[in-house]
């Protein structure tokens, strides 16, 4: 299902065509994808970026779309990666309290917002330790929004393409919120948005983490 086609079926389904409630349909939908998004985590929310530490710059900013780290490594001269283990920021003080103390980081924290001259940015940052005693390449695994159906230039999305009907109904209830339509249509949009959620979890957090050779298949019970 592409925008063009998840807004017609938004339109139909709600026998709404008023220009304004249109006109609030990417709101709509983008809420949706932020409900689905952190509900379910699938492979499509995953990003691996590369980048380098500074030599005694114990700092490290994060890219633009990030969310949240899956996994930091480090990677050394010979090309061997070492995972680094997710601390918080007054472990990483207490266990190195010196900007001197150098080596190979083992550890790094999120820190907080970046600061630009005198104004705080909306970008964040890592703090690591011990602080890197040369230039380090890292690599980053992290979640991020893809960008939303609403707004991309093809007007499509992995979930659109792959399990439009959790998209459907997840943007069907914002917008039968949106109308403060009657309460027992609003049930069934939110039991249809569930259901559908459901199978979407199934897949993301369930069958696209295993296989058969190592989990068996998967078996209903026979009573």
């Amino acid at each position: 299902m592409n925008y063009t086609e998840l807004t017609a079926a938004i339109c139909d389904y709600t026998q709404n065509f008023d220009q304004d409630f249109i006109d609030n349909i990417p709101v709509f939908v983008e809420q949706a994808e932020q409900r689905i998004y952190n509900t379910v985590q699938f492979p499509s929310l995953r990003k691996n970026v590369t980048g380098v530490t500074s030599g005694s710059n114990k700092y490290l900013t994060c890219p633009n779309d990030f969310l949240a780290v899956y996994s930091m490594a480090v990677i050394d001269a010979t090309g061997s990666y070492e995972y680094l283990l997710n601390k918080d920021v007054n472990f990483i003080r207490q266990a190195y309290p010196q900007p001197t103390d150098t080596a190979i980081p083992k550890f790094y924290a999120l820190f907080g917002p970046a600061v630009s001259g005198s104004s705080i940015t909306n970008e964040l940052t890592f703090i690591l330790g011990p602080t890197p005693d040369a230039i380090y390449n890292i690599e980053l695994h992290y979640y991020y929004y893809p960008e939303s159906i609403a707004t991309a230039a093809s007007g499509q999305s992995w979930l659109g393409d792959n399990f439009d009907s959790v998209l459907l109904y997840g943007s069907l209830v914002e917008a039968y919120t949106f109308m403060k339509g009657e309460t027992d249509m609003l049930a069934l949009y939110d039991g249809k948005y569930n259901e559908a959620l459901a199978l979407a979890k199934r897949l993301g957090d369930g069958m696209e983490r295993q296989d058969a050779y190592r989990s068996g298949q998967v078996r209903v019970a026979v009573t």
